[in-house]
């Protein structure tokens, strides 16, 4: 990047357009992208932070931005590119703390920087300050479903209702909360860090800030995990002395509960790059875990006493975190995904001891991912049964269990009436246990 680029602010505009442009055409997560492109900018840590923000935003709000953007156009630009540079131009100017003309120049400057775009500037320069103009217009759109992709509207209202989608919905265009995973009372911790306790165990900050920076971080007395992800590994019960797998395991929040409990801990997942990272964080938290990169479909090993199964799955739980997930997923990536978890779920049943346990989740709000493939690996394995969860194992906390006894989590739950930064991601938590011989 140069020091121009540097001075205008050029830099993290570009790179939140490419990811946000490279992340459609490829229908890849937005992280990856931005891992990826960021090498190339060479941007302080403020810069990537603030296109990292430019970034989820667009993606959060994409279905206003898009019709907002169309209903001030008369003919919708061919090259989806500019289409791109406008969203994450209006994105700034509806949602984020950003001066209106910086936002128009810079715009102005990537596309007269660009070979293809060099001539759309005084385009650019019309519809953003149009948008600008007509801010509170557009903000007064109430459409709970105006960012949700048709495909996701249907299927929420299909398998929840309409009243509950919406909520859902409504969900996802608020900023994710931060929650923390303590190896010890969280009582003190929650007190010491200035968070709210919730129900289930885990501590929500009520306040944004540098995570590297709190008490705590450098002597590992904690990890960052969101509430609904922290509940599979404490519903596996984990015992010390216990030989555990878990399949699936970047990025190890729960590889850490379930080693903090003192269990002895296989820790699998295909990727030889996530695991190093899994092992930095126990390596940080003072936790042991074996580690072993390869696809849990062919691991041969067990038998063990309990097995975690994060199964891999559209990730439909996690928008509210990581938005592009609606814009780059689509159903037939659950019905693939689909079979995968069926197959997984085969392959923790054969390693496990008889007695043994076993915790199926997946962060997704569709039934093909969660109640249907329980209901189907009951069908097909009669030596296991499924063992109910019950209210006092999460705080009390009675609205996300099912009439089977499964766990269902959405992100319009976990409503906090003194802090604005309620919810929680959706996972489908079931646990079952092999009848004894």
């Amino acid at each position: 990047m140069s020091q121009s680029d540097e001075q205008s602010g050029l830099g993290p505009r570009r790179l939140a357009w490419m990811a946000v442009s490279e992340t459609l055409k490829r229908r890849v997560p937005l992280d990856d992208v931005m891992e990826e492109l960021a090498r190339a900018e060479n941007l302080s840590a403020r810069d990537e932070a603030l296109a990292r923000a430019i970034a989820i935003v667009t993606f959060r709000r994409l279905g206003t931005l898009g019709h907002a953007l169309r209903e001030r156009l008369n003919k919708p630009p061919k090259d989806e590119r500019l289409m791109h540079l406008l969203a994450t131009g209006a994105a700034q100017i509806l949602f984020l703390d950003v001066p209106d003309h910086a936002v128009v120049d810079s715009a102005v400057q990537l596309a007269q920087n660009d070979p293809k775009l060099h001539h759309a500037g005084g385009f650019i320069n019309a519809v953003l300050r149009r948008v600008a103009r007509e801010r509170e217009q557009i903000l007064a759109e109430i459409d709970p479903f105006l960012d949700t992709p048709t495909w996701l509207e249907e299927r929420w209202i299909a398998q929840y209702g309409e009243a509950l989608a919406q909520e859902i919905a409504e969900a996802h265009r608020s900023l994710a909360s931060v929650d923390l995973t303590v190896k010890a009372d969280p009582v003190a911790w929650a007190k010491r860090l200035g968070g709210v306790l919730l129900p289930t165990g885990s501590i929500r900050l009520k306040e944004r800030t540098a995570i590297r920076e709190l008490p705590g971080f450098e002597a590992g007395e904690w990890w960052v995990q969101d509430a609904a992800a922290a509940l599979p590994a404490r519903l596996l019960q984990a015992k010390p002395g216990e030989r555990i797998a878990d399949l699936c395991a970047a990025p190890g929040g729960k590889t850490a509960q379930l080693a903090a409990a003192g269990a002895e801990v296989l820790a699998v997942d295909r990727s030889a790059k996530r695991l190093q990272r899994l092992e930095e964080n126990l390596a940080r938290l003072n936790l042991k875990a074996e580690t072993r990169a390869i696809d849990a479909e062919k691991l041969d090993a067990g038998p063990f006493d309990a097995i975690l199964l994060d199964a891999p799955c559209s990730a439909t739980g996690t928008i509210r975190r990581h938005p592009d997930v609606a814009w780059t997923k689509g159903e037939e990536d659950i019905r693939k995904l689909a079979g995968l978890q069926s197959r997984l779920l085969d392959k923790a049943a054969g390693l496990l001891k008889p007695g043994g346990r076993l915790v199926y989740c997946t962060c997704s709000l569709e039934a093909e991912e969660g109640e249907r493939q329980a209901e189907a690996f009951l069908a097909r394995h009669p030596d296991f049964i499924r063992q109910p969860i019950t209210p006092d194992e999460i705080g009390g906390w009675t609205e996300c269990i099912t009439p089977q006894g499964d766990l269902r989590t959405l992100p319009s739950q976990m409503a906090l009436a003194e802090h604005d930064r309620s919810g929680l991601d959706g996972f489908f938590v079931a646990r079952f246990v092999h009848k004894p011989s």
